[in-house]
Protein backbone atom coordinates (compact mmCIF):
# COMPACT_ATOMS: atom_id res chain seq x y z
CA UNK A 1 0.00 0.00 0.00
CA UNK A 2 3.05 2.09 0.30
CA UNK A 3 3.40 2.27 -3.37
CA UNK A 4 0.06 3.34 -3.67
CA UNK A 5 0.22 6.10 -1.26
CA UNK A 6 3.48 7.32 -2.54
CA UNK A 7 2.36 7.13 -6.13
CA UNK A 8 -0.66 9.10 -5.82
CA UNK A 9 0.48 12.04 -3.47
CA UNK A 10 3.92 12.67 -5.88
CA UNK A 11 1.66 12.38 -8.86
CA UNK A 12 -1.12 14.64 -7.71
CA UNK A 13 0.77 17.02 -6.39
CA UNK A 14 3.18 16.78 -9.63
CA UNK A 15 0.44 17.25 -11.99
CA UNK A 16 -1.17 21.08 -10.68
CA UNK A 17 -0.34 23.29 -13.10
CA UNK A 18 0.89 20.61 -15.59
CA UNK A 19 0.16 20.88 -19.35
CA UNK A 20 -2.52 17.60 -18.96
CA UNK A 21 -4.15 19.66 -16.07
CA UNK A 22 -4.20 22.82 -18.90
CA UNK A 23 -5.95 20.28 -21.61
CA UNK A 24 -8.27 18.72 -18.99
CA UNK A 25 -9.48 22.40 -18.91
CA UNK A 26 -9.49 22.64 -22.49
CA UNK A 27 -11.32 19.51 -23.25
CA UNK A 28 -13.83 20.57 -20.65
CA UNK A 29 -14.42 24.51 -21.86
CA UNK A 30 -14.40 23.06 -25.42
CA UNK A 31 -16.86 19.99 -25.14
CA UNK A 32 -18.88 21.08 -22.13
CA UNK A 33 -18.89 17.24 -21.42
CA UNK A 34 -17.23 16.19 -18.39
CA UNK A 35 -18.33 12.56 -17.63
CA UNK A 36 -16.92 11.13 -21.36
CA UNK A 37 -14.20 13.95 -20.62
CA UNK A 38 -13.46 12.25 -17.52
CA UNK A 39 -13.70 8.70 -18.30
CA UNK A 40 -11.54 9.53 -21.16
CA UNK A 41 -8.98 11.32 -18.83
CA UNK A 42 -9.07 8.03 -16.94
CA UNK A 43 -8.89 5.63 -20.02
CA UNK A 44 -5.97 7.73 -21.26
CA UNK A 45 -3.96 7.70 -17.96
CA UNK A 46 -4.12 4.23 -17.28
CA UNK A 47 -3.01 3.19 -20.38
CA UNK A 48 -0.03 5.65 -20.67
CA UNK A 49 1.09 4.96 -16.76
CA UNK A 50 0.41 1.00 -17.70
CA UNK A 51 2.83 1.45 -19.94
CA UNK A 52 5.17 3.52 -18.30
CA UNK A 53 4.73 1.65 -15.05
CA UNK A 54 6.47 -1.57 -17.29
CA UNK A 55 9.40 0.21 -18.20
CA UNK A 56 10.13 1.03 -14.58
CA UNK A 57 9.57 -2.70 -13.97
CA UNK A 58 11.21 -3.86 -16.43
CA UNK A 59 14.68 -1.39 -15.97
CA UNK A 60 14.61 -2.69 -12.42
CA UNK A 61 14.95 -6.08 -13.70
CA UNK A 62 17.68 -5.59 -16.53
CA UNK A 63 19.93 -3.17 -14.59
CA UNK A 64 19.53 -4.76 -10.88
CA UNK A 65 19.11 -2.68 -7.26
CA UNK A 66 22.78 -1.68 -6.96
CA UNK A 67 22.65 0.34 -9.81
CA UNK A 68 19.00 1.36 -10.06
CA UNK A 69 19.37 3.16 -6.29
CA UNK A 70 21.71 5.20 -8.49
CA UNK A 71 19.85 6.08 -10.85
CA UNK A 72 16.16 6.90 -9.59
CA UNK A 73 18.60 8.74 -6.82
CA UNK A 74 20.07 11.16 -9.64
CA UNK A 75 16.20 10.39 -11.81
CA UNK A 76 13.83 12.13 -8.47
CA UNK A 77 16.61 15.21 -7.57
CA UNK A 78 16.46 15.92 -11.59
CA UNK A 79 12.22 15.08 -10.99
CA UNK A 80 12.68 17.81 -8.33
CA UNK A 81 14.18 20.49 -10.25
CA UNK A 82 11.87 19.62 -13.23
CA UNK A 83 8.81 20.74 -11.06
CA UNK A 84 9.99 23.69 -10.40
CA UNK A 85 9.73 24.55 -14.41
CA UNK A 86 5.91 25.96 -15.62
CA UNK A 87 4.25 23.94 -18.26
CA UNK A 88 2.68 24.68 -21.11
CA UNK A 89 0.09 23.47 -23.50
CA UNK A 90 1.82 22.99 -26.57
CA UNK A 91 0.08 23.65 -29.80
CA UNK A 92 0.24 19.87 -30.84
CA UNK A 93 -2.17 19.26 -27.47
CA UNK A 94 -4.71 21.10 -28.85
CA UNK A 95 -5.75 19.21 -31.79
CA UNK A 96 -8.89 17.27 -30.58
CA UNK A 97 -9.82 15.11 -33.46
CA UNK A 98 -13.28 15.42 -33.23
CA UNK A 99 -14.32 12.67 -35.42
CA UNK A 100 -13.92 10.21 -32.14
CA UNK A 101 -16.49 11.70 -30.04
CA UNK A 102 -16.01 13.59 -27.01
CA UNK A 103 -14.34 10.23 -25.43
CA UNK A 104 -12.34 9.48 -27.66
CA UNK A 105 -10.92 12.78 -28.62
CA UNK A 106 -10.33 13.25 -25.02
CA UNK A 107 -8.67 9.70 -24.74
CA UNK A 108 -6.17 10.21 -27.49
CA UNK A 109 -5.08 14.86 -27.14
CA UNK A 110 -4.80 13.25 -23.16
CA UNK A 111 -2.79 9.74 -24.16
CA UNK A 112 -0.31 11.97 -26.55
CA UNK A 113 0.28 14.99 -24.03
CA UNK A 114 1.19 12.56 -21.40
CA UNK A 115 3.96 11.32 -23.54
CA UNK A 116 7.48 12.08 -22.59
CA UNK A 117 5.29 14.76 -19.39
CA UNK A 118 6.86 15.19 -15.97
CA UNK A 119 4.23 12.28 -14.61
CA UNK A 120 5.14 9.75 -17.20
CA UNK A 121 8.98 9.92 -16.02
CA UNK A 122 7.84 10.04 -12.23
CA UNK A 123 5.55 6.88 -12.88
CA UNK A 124 8.90 5.05 -14.32
CA UNK A 125 11.24 6.12 -12.03
CA UNK A 126 7.99 5.20 -8.85
CA UNK A 127 7.43 1.90 -10.18
CA UNK A 128 11.33 1.01 -10.90
CA UNK A 129 11.15 1.81 -7.09
CA UNK A 130 8.61 -0.73 -6.15
CA UNK A 131 8.98 -3.09 -8.52
CA UNK A 132 7.53 -6.09 -6.67
CA UNK A 133 3.99 -3.09 -6.55
CA UNK A 134 3.66 -2.28 -10.31
CA UNK A 135 -0.23 -2.59 -10.09
CA UNK A 136 -0.19 -0.25 -7.10
CA UNK A 137 2.39 2.20 -8.74
CA UNK A 138 -0.53 2.19 -11.32
CA UNK A 139 -3.40 2.61 -9.82
CA UNK A 140 -1.77 5.10 -7.48
CA UNK A 141 -0.82 7.44 -10.34
CA UNK A 142 -4.01 7.11 -12.20
CA UNK A 143 -5.68 8.03 -8.91
CA UNK A 144 -2.72 11.16 -8.51
CA UNK A 145 -3.90 12.40 -11.89
CA UNK A 146 -7.60 12.05 -11.59
CA UNK A 147 -7.39 13.90 -8.08
CA UNK A 148 -5.55 16.39 -9.95
CA UNK A 149 -7.18 16.52 -13.22
CA UNK A 150 -11.04 15.79 -12.79
CA UNK A 151 -11.99 18.76 -10.51
CA UNK A 152 -10.60 20.82 -13.39
CA UNK A 153 -13.05 19.12 -15.76
CA UNK A 154 -16.04 19.42 -13.52
CA UNK A 155 -15.12 22.46 -11.71
CA UNK A 156 -13.68 24.37 -14.05
CA UNK A 157 -11.33 27.32 -14.48
CA UNK A 158 -12.38 28.49 -10.52
CA UNK A 159 -10.58 25.53 -8.99
CA UNK A 160 -7.40 25.67 -11.48
CA UNK A 161 -7.09 29.89 -10.53
CA UNK A 162 -7.54 28.83 -6.78
CA UNK A 163 -4.73 27.00 -6.08
CA UNK A 164 -1.41 27.85 -4.87
CA UNK A 165 0.54 26.41 -8.18
CA UNK A 166 3.91 27.27 -6.85
CA UNK A 167 3.45 26.37 -3.17
CA UNK A 168 2.14 22.56 -4.23
CA UNK A 169 4.99 22.18 -7.07
CA UNK A 170 7.61 23.40 -3.96
CA UNK A 171 5.52 20.45 -2.58
CA UNK A 172 6.26 18.00 -5.07
CA UNK A 173 10.03 18.88 -5.82
CA UNK A 174 10.37 18.55 -2.31
CA UNK A 175 8.96 14.92 -1.87
CA UNK A 176 11.29 14.03 -4.94
CA UNK A 177 14.10 15.05 -3.57
CA UNK A 178 13.97 13.57 -0.31
CA UNK A 179 13.02 10.55 -2.70
CA UNK A 180 15.87 10.79 -4.36
CA UNK A 181 18.35 11.41 -1.29
CA UNK A 182 16.77 8.29 0.43
CA UNK A 183 17.67 6.44 -3.00
CA UNK A 184 20.61 7.37 -3.10
CA UNK A 185 21.45 6.44 1.00
CA UNK A 186 19.66 3.04 0.13
CA UNK A 187 16.89 3.86 3.00
CA UNK A 188 14.07 1.94 2.10
CA UNK A 189 15.10 0.11 -0.79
Amino acid sequence: MQAFFVSTGIVALAEIGDKTQLLALLLAAKFRKPVPIVLGILLATLLNHALAGAVGSWLMAVIGPQWMRWILGVSFLAMAGWILIPDQLDQDDTRFHEGLGVFGATVLAFFLAEMGDKTQFATVAIAARYADDYWWVIAGTTAGMMLANAPVVWIGNRAAQALPVKLVHRLAAGLFAVMGILALLGVGG
